[in-house]
């Protein structure tokens, strides 16, 4: 699919898929690749701009990530954002120095209107800082369109060469107005028209993949979450009866949940694809008895997931394509895009390719963020309850029950999340906290309920705020609704006489609670 580029070189900065993301939002299409890149590859891409990421090192130390100096005479816009402004300065014969007073946090800056990079954004405005080292001496030709009252070059641009360095970070939601700025520079400086949109997305993917296919069999492990249902709807629109999509339920979905996906992709769905159904409640908890550590329990439901999928496989016979629904930051995280440590391995739906019989992977949603993959889905008709549904992690709520997973425990866990999740829908924030759950502890506690004692388990519920799910805040739920869902978790469900509420951040905690 022909479209505009806008390339993000990474310094090892902790927001390089944020800063991705942001462009994208400007419906620019956008790539992370690793500073070490080779420049012709980089000519061969022929980007419409270049954005240069943060980084943890000072630019000017032995052995710090670099660029060399054609990357600011490709004749092509460059921005550099913190470290990278600070590279961009030291490549190009400017000096830059450890400040004698750190910046961290908000920050007011002032910002020079006449520079294209700042307009319509406001002279004063609230911006991102997080650096030990600053700008001593600009390079030659550029002038500073940004200062703080520690910083007299936030900012700074050269016009004639179309380079332009950013001290503070636009890409972060703590800067009012950086958005603003990005757009400056993807739409108004690069001159990019803004062409990748969803819609041309889906109607390109389908008309790709039936080529790709031709009369082809396709197989699909489907989950019931965003990515797997987008991909599985995707493969639909463009091979039909060819795709057979496989649901295995282990038992360890949120309430109902197994049905509600059977209902959307099963015979009596809207979707031309042929549906299996696994029920393998009892062969899970089989599997999970007495287990109580966690890293364990996640690899006895991976690899238990593995084996009945594979069974299923085996009934069906070859398959040409195996379908996979795997997301842009899942290939970043696995060393594949950028200087990202590697987070975790490229998934193939957990190993999968080593126990089926296919000839290729087919990735359709390999290069798009979560947030464009859920725009796909209301693209292709699927229900936004699916769509907008709350991130879940593929061991299910074996990690949301602390300790063994029975059958008794699940139920209790279910039916505590489904009020919680259904309260926090009527107060009218499911859209605004990003992630939000119930979990059983393992902790029983003394409690009265109609003048007996009691002796159960307690709930503790989690919501968190986040921007990319590496760090997170709790979210700060009104008390009148915390007090409403806890009345009913207690009321309604068995076996609980006590709810908490997790107010961690991450770090240290984890969003999960194992």
């Amino acid at each position: 699919m022909e479209k505009e580029l806008v390339l993000v070189i990474d310094f090892g900065g902790q927001y390089n898929q944020l800063v991705a993301r942001r462009v994208r939002e400007c419906n620019v299409y956008c790539e992370i690749y690793s500073y070490k890149t080779d420049l012709d590859k980089i000519k061969a891409m022929n980007p419409k701009g270049i954005i240069l990421t943060g980084g943890p090192s000072s630019c000017y130390e032995e052995g710090a990530a670099t660029c060399s100096k054609e990357l600011f005479e490709l004749g092509v816009p460059v921005l550099g954002l913190c470290y990278g402004a600070q590279l961009m300065m030291h490549v190009l014969g400017g000096r830059v120095a450890r400040a004698d007073v750190r910046e961290y946090g908000k920050t007011e800056v002032k910002v020079d209107k006449s520079s294209a990079l700042f307009s319509d954004v406001s002279e004063d405005t609230i911006c991102w800082m997080s650096h030990f080292d600053y700008i001593a001496e600009m390079a030659p030709g550029f002038r500073a369109v940004a200062h703080t009252d520690n910083c007299p070059v936030a900012a700074a641009e050269c016009v004639e060469k179309q380079l332009y360095a950013i001290q503070f970070h636009p890409e972060v939601l703590h800067t009012v107005e950086g958005s603003k700025m990005l757009y400056n520079f993807v739409r108004g400086i690069c001159g990019c028209v803004g062409d990748w949109r969803m819609d041309s997305f889906v109607e390109e993917s389908i008309k790709t993949i039936r080529e790709r296919v031709g009369k082809g069999r396709v197989l699909c492990a489907l989950s019931g979450g965003v990515d797997s249902s987008v991909a599985a709807v995707l493969l639909s629109k463009a091979v039909g009866e060819q795709l057979t999509c496989v649901f295995v339920d282990q038992g360890l979905l949120r309430k109902n949940e197994g049905d509600e996906v059977e209902a959307v992709f099963g015979p009596n769905g809207s979707y031309d694809l042929n549906f299996i159904r696994v029920n393998a409640q009892e062969r899970f908890y089989g599997k999970l008895a007495g287990v109580t550590e966690p890293e364990r329990k996640r690899k006895i439901i991976g690899e238990e997931f593995i084996r009945v999928f594979e069974e299923e496989a085996k009934k069906i016979g070859t398959v040409d394509f195996l379908v996979q629904g795997t997301i842009y930051p899942d290939v970043v995280e696995s060393g594949l895009g950028g200087e990202s440590a590697v987070i975790k391995s490229h998934h193939n739906v957990g190993g999968l390719p080593d126990y089926v019989d296919f000839k290729e992977i087919i990735e359709p949603l390999r290069n798009l963020f979560k947030d464009e993959v859920r725009k796909v889905g209301l693209e292709l008709g699927i229900p936004e309850k699916l769509v907008f549904r709350q991130p879940f992690p593929g061991p299910g709520l074996g990690i949301r029950i602390i300790g063994e997973v029975t059958a008794e425990k699940v139920k209790i866990v279910q039916d505590a999340d489904a009020i919680y999740r259904e309260e926090i829908a009527n107060a009218g924030l499911d859209r605004s906290i990003n992630q939000y759950f119930a979990a059983l502890t393992n902790m029983r506690s003394v409690g009265v309920m109609g003048d007996e004692r009691t002796y159960d388990y307690a709930i503790a519920l989690r919501a968190v705020n986040t921007i990319d799910f590496m760090t997170a805040e709790s979210a700060q739920i009104p008390w009148e609704v915390l007090q409403k869902v806890t009345s009913r978790i207690i009321n309604e469900v068995g076996h609980v006489n006590r709810v908490l509420y997790d107010v961690t951040s991450k770090p240290p905690g984890t969003i999960e609670f194992e």
